[in-house]
C-alpha cells in the first residue's frame, strides 16, 4: 500500500471497527455454543472478507467509485427486483441464498444510492448551491430514492426503508435545502404517520411496535423476547456473569441470541460496563465519522 493511502486512513474509525468486531466475536462464541459456533463461524469468514474488501475499497479512487455509482444503481435496482421473487424468510423475500450464505441486497444498496444521490446533489449544485431548493431538481432526486424505496417496502423490509427515507433527509438537510421544505415534510410526516399507521400498515408491523412499546402486554407471545432481553441485561449488573455463565443466554431463554439481541448476551456475561463501552464506541465511530466527512470538504 503506498504511503498516501497509508496516511488518509482515518485511524481512529479504524480502532474502533476493531473492538467493536472483538466484543462482537466474544459474544457470538458464547451465543453459538449449542448450535455448534455455526453463526460464530460465519462471522469470521465475513470478517477476513471485509478487511480483503476493505484493503481493495480503500485502493480505489472515491471519485472513481461515485462516476461508476449510477451503474452500481442499476445493478441494485435488479437485484431489488430479483429478491423479489426468492422464497420467503421470516415473511420477507428480501435475501438470496448462496452457496449456505444469505445475500440482503437492501444493504447494498443503502450505500449505492448514498454515493449515486451524492452524484446529482453535487452536479445540481454544481453552478448554484441554491439550485438544490429548485422544484425540478428536488424531484429527480426523490424520483432516484423512490424505486428502491418501493422495491423494499415490497419485500416487505419497513426498517430499511426508514433507514433510506433518514439518509435522504440528512443528505438534503445538509446539502442546504430551504427551511419551507423542512416544514412541510415535517407537517405531511405528521399528517400521513397516523393514516399510515392505520390504514396501510399491516397487522404484524403494528403488533411490532405495540409489542416494543409494551411487551407485557403478550408475555408468553411477541413480547417474550423482549422481556428476556431485559431480564439478561440486569442481570448481568456491573459486571456481568462471566463468559459462557448467563443465565438467559446459555439456559435458552433467550431467542434468537445472534441478531440484534446480542447486546443483551453482551450485558448478560460481560456486564453494564462493557455493553455500556461496546455502546460507546458506537457513538464515538459515529462522531468521527461525520468530524472526517466534515473535515474532507475543506
Amino acid at each position: 500500500m503506498r504511503r498516501r493511502e497509508l496516511k488518509n486512513i482515518e485511524w481512529g474509525l479504524l480502532i474502533v471497527a476493531i473492538l467493536l468486531s472483538i466484543i462482537g466475536l466474544v459474544a457470538l462464541f458464547s451465543a453459538t455454543q449449542e448450535a455448534g459456533y455455526d453463526e460464530f463461524k460465519k462471522q469470521i469468514v465475513w470478517l477476513v472478507v471485509s478487511i480483503a474488501i476493505m484493503v481493495i475499497v480503500m485502493l480505489i479512487n472515491y471519485e472513481l467509485l461515485v462516476k461508476l455509482s449510477p451503474i452500481f444503481y442499476g445493478i441494485c435496482i435488479l437485484l431489488l427486483i430479483g429478491v423479489l421473487f426468492t422464497e420467503p424468510i421470516n415473511g420477507a423475500t428480501s435475501w438470496f441464498d448462496i452457496g449456505g450464505f444469505s445475500l440482503q441486497p437492501s444493504e447494498f444498496a443503502k450505500i449505492i444510492v448514498i454515493l449515486f444521490l451524492g452524484l446529482i446533489i453535487s452536479k445540481i449544485q454544481e453552478r448554484y448551491m441554491e439550485d438544490i431548493n429548485k422544484p425540478t431538481r428536488l424531484l429527480i432526486i426523490l424520483s432516484v430514492i423512490a424505486l428502491p424505496l418501493i422495491l423494499i417496502v415490497i419485500q416487505p423490509d419497513y426498517g430499511t426503508a426508514m433507514a433510506f427515507c433518514i439518509a435522504v433527509a440528512m443528505m438534503l438537510f445538509t446539502s442546504g435545502i430551504d427551511k419551507k421544505y423542512i416544514i412541510g415534510a415535517i407537517l405531511i410526516a405528521g399528517i400521513l404517520i397516523p393514516i399510515l399507521y392505520n390504514f396501510v400498515l399491516p397487522q404484524h408491523a403494528k403488533r411490532r411496535i405495540e409489542i416494543f412499546l409494551n411487551p407485557e402486554s403478550d408475555p408468553r407471545g411477541s413480547g417474550y423476547n423482549i422481556i428476556q432481553s431485559k431480564l439478561a441485561i440486569g442481570a448481568g449488573q456491573l459486571t456481568g456473569m462471566g463468559l459462557l455463565k448467563g443465565n438467559q443466554t446459555q439456559l435458552g431463554y433467550l431467542y434468537p441470541k445472534t441478531t440484534d439481541f446480542i447486546y443483551s448476551v453482551i450485558s448478560e456475561e460481560m456486564g453494564f460496563i462493557v455493553a455500556r463501552n461496546y455502546y460507546c464506541i458506537i457513538c464515538i465511530s459515529g462522531n468521527k465519522g461525520i468530524i472526517y466527512s466534515k473535515n474532507s470538504k475543506r
